[in-house]
């Protein structure tokens, strides 16, 4: 029987438990936002997180200064994220908004960052997604998009999703127009994580950001 990942899955998902994720931003998040404010680059301002479910990425984000759009299709995990930063004083903002990301369009040139973090999709629907997604961007902005290794499953972890949902960040960047895009990381990071014994393994974080020329 096939999943069907939709907003009644997510929901229950998020429903039939406490806290899912760890709370924490992503890393490679992290570390690629940071590099946006070092040496001559200025801080962008407004920020796109897709997908960002309890919302620890876009708090972080609004914790640095960004205006930021956090969009989800649980409305379950946005309560729960919304009554997380209600609690904080940030120096940027939230806004969290409820969307279908299948069929959702991002208004066009809008964001100075898009965050797309472990968005795994069946390749047809992710190339349009991610498609729409660096059609938002504004000149001089960043598409960050990071996700699973498609070797991850040789390596031990458990992916309960099919391969063709993984992907590397070549891939991604070669679906870049070079004339619009400047890819300025295209890694496959490893980090340790525990495997289905218990055991320590090497996974792999796909991680493609480039910058919109025009």
């Amino acid at each position: 029987m096939t999943t069907i990942f939709d907003e009644t899955y997510w929901n229950e998902r998020y429903g039939n438990s406490g806290k899912i994720w760890s709370g924490n931003p992503n890393p490679q998040l992290v570390a690629e936002a940071a590099a946006l404010d070092s040496g001559s680059v200025q801080a962008p301002k407004k920020a796109l997180d897709v997908g960002c479910g309890e919302g620890a990425d876009s708090v972080w984000l609004a914790g640095q200064g960004w205006q930021v759009t956090g969009v989800d299709i649980s409305t379950v995990a946005l309560q729960r994220a919304a009554a997380h930063s209600a609690e904080l004083e940030l120096p940027g903002s939230v806004a969290w908004e409820h969307h279908d990301l299948l069929g959702w369009t991002p208004p066009a040139a809008s964001f100075d960052l898009i965050s797309a973090q472990f968005m795994h999709l069946p390749r047809p629907d992710r190339d349009k997604l991610f498609a729409r997604l660096a059609a938002a961007v504004v000149p001089g902005g960043t598409l960050l998009i990071v996700g699973h290794a498609p070797s991850d499953s040789a390596a031990g972890a458990h992916r309960a999703l099919g391969a063709d949902m993984f992907f590397t960040a070549k891939q991604i960047a070669e679906a870049l127009d070079p004339s619009q895009w400047d890819v300025v990381v295209a890694a496959s990071r490893p980090r340790s994580a525990s495997g289905p014994d218990g055991e320590t393994i090497t996974i792999h974080d796909e991680v493609m950001r480039a910058v919109r020329l025009k």
